[in-house]
């Protein structure tokens, strides 16, 4: 893994990009954007991927497999992931050459360039935020430009440039460059500590939140109900700090929850009352919507006409996203992959599935989180979730850590008769549909490639071998 090097010069001028790591949601993105501006790109990844050939058929020149070979002459700028390690070939002959060589945060600083921007950031919920604020935009004939870490479901794409002055990112702090962006308005929507490998403290997790709220050129808009958001508020220095969620001082406050199906929702701001309804479940995303209306209303926009172009979001590709049913059974996909955000998932979920049960298919991500908090997610698990399949851990771009396994999450179940530890997919997928029967939901969570066992899990339901209402 390379740890970005924001004191790197960013270059004026690029004319020829190319992206290690071009396939990941945020960087073929980011790709797609250059192409845009008419930047020639080339890209590498270590496998095949839609993003691969849907940038190959855009005029990007793709290759899978990383190999010093696929660094054409012509290329002066390198753009990196920190998944990546510095032995690849590609970066090692990138600085042979002395290009610029810069990580997607900073490629993505100099798309910016000078325009007003909106950087939505958060341990959760960003991606969904940052797809409601730039699907009300659009609503609101701003046009904005965007580069979101997932695919907007009704616009197909996780970027797009448009004619505004406005741009919407989803600002990762995962490795600290939210910090990098010249923000106007900062959208917080949690503070719940992740990605301790690199921050070492909940202390340094907490103060960088603090240290990127700060830095809006206009306002910082934040949650007032999550624990960390609020123990970071303390430390915001901000003159114009902007709060929402359901606490009863919320300066942008949701109400009347209502969770029998896609959720709807009262916000009230001031001595202002709007109703809205979500064509997706979950209280969550009532609490993400009242923060995507927060930044409309801090933007200038009107608070009514913010609250009726915030219901036309209608989800991102990987958020309790639907592929099929057969067999009577519903396969999902969630790209939760920490405890607070598979407790939101099911929860959304379960208001939904009527009398069906949840069968949760659970891939643990990184070895460092699930050394953690292996306990913390079988706890989420087992209380929300029927019956939860545990895959083995997706390791990203981490070691292997002795002893720890998929079997630490399921080992750490009250209940042993909930949870069964399948390291084999195949396996895996022919007990899970085994389990399942008419009216259940099973739903695949975690953002490694879990999502990729779902065709097997469907031929699973299909099969003739599959034995229903296994698991009661």
């Amino acid at each position: 893994m390379i740890r970005p090097d924001l004191t790197l010069p960013i270059p004026e001028n690029i004319e020829a990009a190319h992206f290690i790591g071009i396939g990941g949601s945020g960087m073929s993105g980011l790709a797609r954007m250059f192409l845009e501006r008419g930047i020639k790109v080339s890209g590498s990844d270590r496998a095949d991927s839609k993003y691969l050939q849907e940038l190959a058929a855009l005029g990007a020149t793709v290759y899978v497999g990383h190999e010093a070979s696929n660094l054409a002459d012509d290329v002066d700028t390198v753009v990196h992931t920190g998944a990546i390690w510095p032995e690849n070939p590609e970066f090692v002959l990138a600085k042979q050459r002395g290009l610029h060589v810069i990580h997607r945060s900073q490629a993505l600083h100099w798309f910016i360039g000078a325009r007003r921007l909106v950087s939505v950031a958060g341990a959760h919920g960003k991606t969904t935020s940052t797809g409601m604020v730039v699907t009300a935009l659009q609503g609101l004939d701003a046009d904005p430009t965007f580069v979101n870490g997932g695919v907007i479901a009704h616009l197909g794409v996780s970027s797009g440039n448009g004619s505004g002055d406005l741009v919407v990112i989803e600002a990762d702090e995962s490795d600290g460059t939210f910090v990098l962006y010249d923000t106007a308005v900062a959208l917080i929507t949690n503070v719940d500590p992740d990605h301790l490998d690199h921050w070492g403290t909940r202390e340094k997790f907490y103060t960088a939140f603090a240290e990127f709220a700060n830095s809006a050129s206009e306002a910082v808009v934040i949650s007032s109900d999550d624990a960390g958001a609020v123990r970071v508020a303390r430390e915001i220095s901000h003159p114009h700090m902007v709060t929402f969620g359901q606490a009863s001082d919320a300066t942008f406050r949701v109400h009347d929850i209502r969770t029998d199906g896609p959720v709807s929702f009262s916000i009230t701001h001031g001595d202002q009352t709007a109703h809205a309804q979500l064509g997706i479940p979950g209280v969550h995303n009532a609490v993400n919507a009242t923060g995507a209306v927060a930044v409309l209303v801090t933007l200038g926009y009107d608070f009514e006409a913010a609250v009726d172009a915030v219901q036309a979001f209608g989800g991102t590709a990987r958020r309790f996203e639907l592929h099929e049913t057969r067999r009577g059974v519903s396969v999902y996909d969630d790209y939760a992959h920490h405890p607070t955000e598979v407790a939101a998932a099911l929860s959304g979920a379960r208001t939904v599935v009527g009398e069906g049960r949840i069968i949760a298919l659970h891939q643990p991500h990184t070895y460092s989180r699930t050394q953690d908090m292996f306990q913390e997610f079988a706890d989420v698990l087992e209380s929300l979730a029927d019956h939860t399949v545990v895959l083995d851990v997706y390791g990203a771009r981490e070691d292997p850590v002795a002893g720890v396994t998929g079997a630490l999450v399921s080992e750490a179940f009250s209940d042993s008769r909930k949870v069964h530890f399948v390291a084999d997919w195949q396996e895996a997928a022919d007990y899970t549909a085994s389990v399942a029967r008419d009216g259940d939901y099973i739903i695949t969570l975690g953002c490694g490639n879990v999502n990729l066992i779902i065709p097997q899990v469907l031929e699973a339901l299909e099969s003739s071998d599959a034995v229903t209402g296994q698991g009661e």
